[in-house]
């Protein structure tokens, strides 16, 4: 199609019934193989279903086409393309990130963008979108430095950066990930590439540290590294029944530690199955990690009061390499299906701590099982405003992070259960809550307008909106926690 200028127009999307996703004209997908260096791909596509795959399996994509992403201009005209069509843009590098089905729009994969440049005396990372935290953390770890990563080890950088950037190590010492951004390209709605620094599009740079997705594809990002090769850390494994005993000597051990140790803690329940060690097989476990940056026997003074507290099974705290960071948490390496929540806590007082037990503890009825119960200390420079200001939002009152999931049968009705239980346990926990929830840990239960609000603090807020109105009016970027234009 030719327009009166003699210009090549794109076709229309079309569509053969109301039930079905839209298929592209023939001349759409011939425009975008001619101006995508990577793959393009459609649902009949042999390689369409691992190109969208999600980490959590409770929700699958069918977006229109896939866009395989191997450069900047490819992110570039992926846009454009989607631009002139009215359709939505979602971002996939890892999966790890699906919330909202990203059904019937151009998906822009970005895990062939792993280039990584480590300057070693600023010393900061230049990293492209598809940057994992395990491609990351050896490429500064040759040069005696470590990035500010997750507790899982892959999980997209940026991604991660994006929605504030929690570490397990460096978070109450240094902050989040966001606090430490230098610079960043991002395409944004327009299909323009912008260089953004804290005095080039200064609320830009404001709005997308913390921001998440809302505001385009971030192509490249520059961030802050720290020396580090070593640290003191690992997990103590106890027996559900001394819960009781060890979480009350946590509670009051957290009240006076240092900023340079990180801990938390998480009460699981693990599956009857041959894959889970025999002595988490289906009972109580609860996890205490340690992360402390100091020396090894500055460390082991730190945590001999937990060790003290009761006998546990298993023992992993010591000196570790950084590179072996992912180890304290050890996270899930598979993808599957899970259903979670997340809230703020200002504050995990006795009775505080006596309610999450009668939920997750040992005499917690079985039709009310989680599949664990997470809460980490915040604190530190995780509460004080960073050097460069961001949209990181509720600093201030939070104490502790709590973190819920659950894995459903598959029954029917299993997935509703679960959704009943994990909301009855935020509602017992609320009195001791902020009403406020960290970014990276919402989930596709929390994707309305109300619980997006609930991820910053309200001046923040509306800040965000009106910068979403300038750079995104159409609302392009929605496949996310959406933060819609006023």
């Amino acid at each position: 199609m030719e327009n009166p200028r003699g210009q090549r127009m794109l076709a229309p999307v079309t569509s053969t019934s109301h039930n079905q996703t839209p298929a592209l004209d023939r001349a759409d997908r011939t425009w975008l193989d001619t101006h995508i260096d990577g793959p393009v791909l459609i649902p009949v596509d042999h390689d369409y279903a691992s190109e969208t795959a999600t980490f959590n399996l409770t929700l699958a994509h069918r977006p229109l086409v896939v866009v395989g992403a191997t450069s900047t201009a490819d992110v570039q005209n992926a846009v454009r393309f989607a631009g002139r069509r009215g359709l939505p843009v979602s971002i996939n590098a890892t999966g790890h990130g699906a919330v909202v089905s990203a059904t019937g729009s151009l998906m822009i994969n970005t895990s062939r963008m792993s280039d990584i440049k480590i300057n070693s005396v600023a010393p900061y990372a230049r990293i492209q979108a598809g940057v994992r935290a395990n491609q990351l953390i050896p490429a500064a770890g040759e040069h005696g430095l470590a990035a500010i990563s997750g507790s899982s080890p892959l999980v997209g950088s940026v991604g991660f950066t994006l929605g504030g950037g929690l570490s397990p190590v460096f978070g109450r010492s240094k902050g989040f990930a966001a606090d430490h951004v230098r610079a960043f390209k991002i395409v944004t709605a327009d299909g323009q590439l912008r260089h953004v620094t804290a005095d080039r599009e200064p609320e830009l740079f404001w709005a997308v540290r913390g921001g998440k997705g809302n505001f385009g594809v971030v192509t490249e990002l520059e961030s802050g590294l720290f020396p580090a090769s070593r640290l003191y850390g690992g997990g103590l494994y106890f027996g559900g029944e001394h819960a009781p005993a060890v979480l009350e000597t946590w509670r009051g051990w957290v009240e006076h530690l240092p900023e340079s140790l990180s801990t938390s803690f998480c009460l699981l329940r693990l599956p009857d199955l041959p894959f889970v060690p025999e002595p988490m097989r289906g009972r109580l476990t609860l996890h205490l990690r340690i992360a402390y940056l100091g020396s090894a026997d500055e460390g082991a003074a730190l945590v001999e009061p937990l060790r003290a507290a009761a006998p546990a099974f298993l023992d992993t705290v010591a000196e570790m390499p950084y590179a072996n960071v992912a180890s304290i948490h050890n996270d899930p390496t598979e993808p599957g299906v899970a259903v979670d929540r997340t809230a703020l806590l200002r504050e995990l007082s006795p009775q505080a701590l006596d309610t999450l037990l009668s939920l997750a503890g040992p005499d917690t009825p079985p039709e009310n099982h989680l599949m664990m119960t997470e809460v980490r200390l915040l604190g530190g420079a995780l509460s004080r405003p960073p050097a460069l200001p961001n949209a990181v939002g509720n600093r201030g009152d939070a104490e502790f992070c709590l973190f819920i999931a659950s894995i459903p049968a598959p029954v029917e009705g299993d997935i509703e259960r679960i959704r009943a239980v994990e909301e009855r346990f935020l509602d017992r926990m609320a009195p001791w809550g902020t009403g406020g929830m960290y970014a990276n840990f919402m989930s596709t239960e929390d994707t309305s307008a109300a619980s997006v609000r609930m991820a910053y603090d309200a001046v923040a807020y509306e800040r965000l909106v009106g910068i979403k109105k300038t750079y995104d009016p159409s609302n392009m970027f929605r496949i996310n926690h959406n933060i819609r234009a006023a």
